[in-house]
């Protein structure tokens, strides 16, 4: 069982669209009662780092997801990926701090935000060489758990693994058949 995370920020129609294709069984929910039941939880987000953690904190679950990822596997897409982290820029605020790193405005020659397909660099054959679709203005900054980037001027972190704790900054939803298989993987066990 999947579960996703309902914090009314995220792209969840495209996320349930998703697993239905890869024929995965999933609940909608914030509660940690129903979440405990589940094998992977995935942190879905579209929109504002602070907004977004000032709705997982008015909805009293911050805690929560913290305490789940001790025991369960979490992903995190796009915003969803940015609040793992400890730190982001926009709106000064910190995350869950379940991966060590930053996240700040790209700061690119290109234009802002990284918008459209884009081709994943990594030294895992399941990653690397993949054509998938980013939509974000901001990326993570030192953080050593990156597995994957994307070339945009500068390297985007694209994906990143600690342990049971993965992040993905693009869609794999909308990244064809080579997104599913990566949220496949991520959700049986890792990249």
């Amino acid at each position: 069982m999947i579960g996703i995370v309902d914090y009314s920020l995220g792209n969840i129609q495209n996320v349930k669209n998703a697993l239905e294709k890869l024929e995965q069984e999933f609940i909608l929910s914030s509660k940690k009662e129903d979440l405990m039941e589940c094998d992977s939880i995935i942190l879905p987000g579209v929109g504002h780092f602070g907004e977004a953690m000032h709705t997982i904190e008015t909805l009293d679950i911050k805690e929560d997801l913290i305490e789940l990822a001790e025991t369960k596997r979490i992903i995190g897409i796009c915003l969803g990926m940015q609040i793992l982290f400890e730190y982001s820029t926009e709106g000064e605020v910190p995350g869950l701090g379940l991966i060590e790193g930053t996240v700040s405005r790209i700061n690119t020659v290109y234009p802002v935000p990284h918008l459209g397909w884009n081709t994943l660099n990594s030294r895992y054959e399941t990653l690397d060489q993949k054509d998938v679709y980013f939509i974000h203005s901001f990326m993570v900054t030192g953080s050593p758990y990156v597995i994957a980037t994307a070339d945009y001027g500068v390297e985007v972190p694209a994906v990143a693994q600690n342990k049971n704790i993965i992040g993905i900054q693009f869609h794999p939803e909308k990244s064809g058949d080579a997104g599913l298989e990566i949220l496949r993987k991520a959700i049986k066990g890792g990249l």
